[in-house]
């Protein structure tokens, strides 16, 4: 890859180190915008709107002298769209929801570099063991699930509900390393 550091707009530690696994380098550049869902936004749509937004975002905020990667992601089920809690009681509502259920997680990756940007999105499918409430109370305590989508992290406490996963559980973390791999390479 021609670029070896990028800008990451995100805070995310878990794409940070996700990308340096890869060999890439990124500067943190969090980006604020409105991430409200669309009337009758399809999940996949909004996932993808989402990224490329983030990324459009950075680079308008940027140097323009690196490219600039933004990623979205986002737990599905029954064409629901669970994003971020925004209270314990909203956790626990997913969690619940999530439990003995097979749901999705799309994650999607866009770059902007000049004039140019792409984006691609990472469907895995993942299947939840049947949750008790004492033990989803627990975890909620821990805070862990408060700034992740579908209020869990599989690289966390919850990774022991997992039945099975279907994909990259990388994207499920939040950066899938193919498809970014894929991408970067088409930015050389």
């Amino acid at each position: 890859m021609k670029h070896q550091q990028i800008i990451l707009a995100s805070q995310s530690p878990r794409r940070r180190d996700l990308l340096k696994q890869m060999g890439v380098e990124s500067i943190c550049m969090p980006v604020h915008l409105d991430e409200s869902i669309h009337v009758n936004e399809d999940p996949s749509l909004y996932c993808r709107r989402l990224a490329l937004e983030k990324a459009l975002v950075g680079w308008d905020n940027s140097k323009k002298m690196l490219p600039v990667l933004g990623s979205d992601t986002i737990v599905v089920i029954r064409q629901e769209i669970l994003g971020k809690p925004q209270s314990k009681e909203k956790a626990y509502q997913m969690l619940m929801k999530l439990s003995g259920q097979t749901h999705q997680v799309h994650t999607s990756v866009a770059i902007v570099y000049k004039e140019k940007h792409e984006v691609v999105e990472s469907i895995s499918h993942v299947v939840f063991d049947r949750l008790e409430e004492n033990e989803v109370k627990a975890y909620i305590d821990t805070l862990e699930p408060m700034d992740k989508a579908g209020s869990y992290g599989i690289q966390g406490y919850a990774s022991q509900w997992i039945k099975h996963i279907s994909g990259s559980y990388s994207g499920i973390m939040g950066l899938p390393i193919y498809e970014t791999s894929k991408l970067l390479g088409e930015f050389e």
